[in-house]
């Protein structure tokens, strides 16, 4: 793997898979840093106990999704729960939770943007390029191994839509083999709204 640099944010320093988000947590040094750094073990659990509801709920469906991908590494903690507390954005982990545009000069990394308002931004900043929605929810980039998804929150992307999204993500990391789920014609997305 190769080392991501410029990149802000929390997870690990050879990441596959990277989410994108446009805000930080309101602690300590994280609206400042400027650097990718891997969780300690506990500062997990720090933030969510100094912050809103907000971080548990992103961190945890972070590791459902994680856990869904059913990737040995992650399955191997027995539960979502125990990889978010165990290893989820640490060092030896292979993702990252980043605050920063994407950074698509590694190809096997599959990017993906948590929110419409925050993927019309980065668009419209000519960061990311045209996408395609699949539905309402989803949209993908295939040659920048790019997806858009309902914000990391228990509503926007329940159960149902995790499942989707590790569909469109398996998809997208074997495109030879590529299910359906990424190759249904584009819908018109919905207005986004804010997140």
């Amino acid at each position: 793997m190769t080392e991501h640099g410029g990149q802000v944010g929390f997870g690990a320093k050879n990441y596959n898979l990277a989410i994108y988000l446009a805000n930080r947590p309101p602690l300590d040094d994280y609206p400042s840093r400027d650097h990718l750094t891997p969780l300690l073990p506990a500062e997990l659990a720090h933030i969510v106990a100094n912050t809103s509801n907000h971080w548990r709920k992103v961190f945890n469906v972070y590791a459902k999704f994680l856990f869904a991908l059913e990737e040995p590494r992650v399955t191997a903690a027995g539960s979502w729960q125990a990889y978010r507390d165990q290893s989820l954005l640490q060092g030896h982990s292979a993702e990252a939770l980043l605050f920063s545009p994407p950074d698509f000069t590694v190809k096997q990394t599959v990017h993906i943007v948590a929110g419409k308002t925050y993927a019309a931004e980065l668009h419209n900043q000519g960061r990311i390029a045209e996408l395609d929605w699949l539905d309402t929810h989803f949209a993908v980039n295939r040659s920048q191994r790019l997806v858009v998804c309902p914000y990391l929150d228990y509503r926007q992307l329940s159960n149902e839509r995790i499942g989707r999204l590790v569909d469109i993500v398996r998809g997208l990391r074997a495109p030879r083999l590529a299910s359906s789920a990424t190759s249904r014609p584009a819908a018109k997305p919905e207005q986004p709204h804010a997140q």
